[in-house]
């Protein structure tokens, strides 16, 4: 029989036994002959434990580990990874979460362990240099992000295709291919490839202009840093230019990338 504001099946030594033998509000209701899936059940029997000033801090429920285990890794811990050693909990991500989580709700002081796991200093900062062979390989990503922070949805071709990136802007969608130049030439001057082999496998082939109607745009970074966004029908029928003749298609600067380092 389940218990009752006025009527128990079972006395208040009882009680105290089962809190004491077990780990659970729901085991101590089973210990007690009780329902352990009602929720009146277990709030009856926590409402008498109270009244009784029963200690359950030993209870774990799913858990591994008590509130009082957590209170006093806690206090002699100066990390979280200490804290979870403690526990005997693998150190990752969603056990963390969980443990915090766990101490926040007893209004347990973790401050001294977060102070200790924020240095003031960074160790290591990531400092590798630029690498400007690595350029040709990086400028579809500053494509995507230049056309992303402009409220352009941005997709890459399932298949290879002669455009490099799918651009939905205001005029609908554009077919964008990347170009990039690392550096001046003998004299100079940028310049950049715009055309295309048609024999991949020979490298001696000499390249053709792309087809108008199969581009829309071209998005050109160079080693300095400046973007070029050209349409294709301005540089039509044409293999290389010099980006710098179409200063009216400079759109940005990059260089904060490229200099680093």
């Amino acid at each position: 029989m389940a218990a009752t504001k006025d009527r128990r099946t079972w006395n208040d030594a009882q009680l105290r036994q089962a809190v004491a033998d077990n780990q659970s509000w729901r085991a101590v209701a089973r210990a007690l002959g009780l329902k352990a899936t009602s929720a009146g059940v277990i709030r009856t029997i926590k409402r008498h434990a109270d009244r009784l000033g029963l200690n359950a801090t030993h209870f774990t429920g799913q858990r591994r580990w008590s509130d009082g285990q957590l209170r006093s890794v806690l206090l002699g811990s100066s990390c979280w990874a200490e804290v979870l050693t403690g526990l005997g909990v693998i150190d990752n991500g969603e056990n963390r979460v969980r443990v915090k989580g766990h101490a926040v709700r007893l209004g347990l002081d973790c401050t001294h362990l977060t102070k200790l796991e924020r240095p003031e200093t960074p160790v290591d900062v990531f400092n590798e240099p630029m690498r400007p062979e690595m350029l040709r390989y990086a400028a579809s990503a500053v494509a995507m992000a230049w056309f992303s922070l402009r409220g352009c949805a941005v997709a890459l071709p399932v298949e290879p295709q002669e455009y490099d990136l799918l651009v939905t802007t205001t005029k609908g969608i554009q077919r964008v291919q990347v170009k990039t130049s690392a550096s001046r030439n003998g004299k100079g001057r940028w310049q950049v490839g715009i055309g295309w082999r048609p024999y991949v496998l020979d490298k001696t082939a000499g390249k053709m202009p792309y087809d108008p109607d199969s581009l829309d745009l071209f998005f050109i970074v160079l080693g300095d840093g400046s973007i070029y966004v050209i349409p294709s029908s301005v540089v039509a029928g044409r293999v290389a230019i010099d980006p710098e003749n179409y200063t009216p298609y400079r759109v940005g600067d990059a260089s904060s990338l490229l200099r680093w380092g």
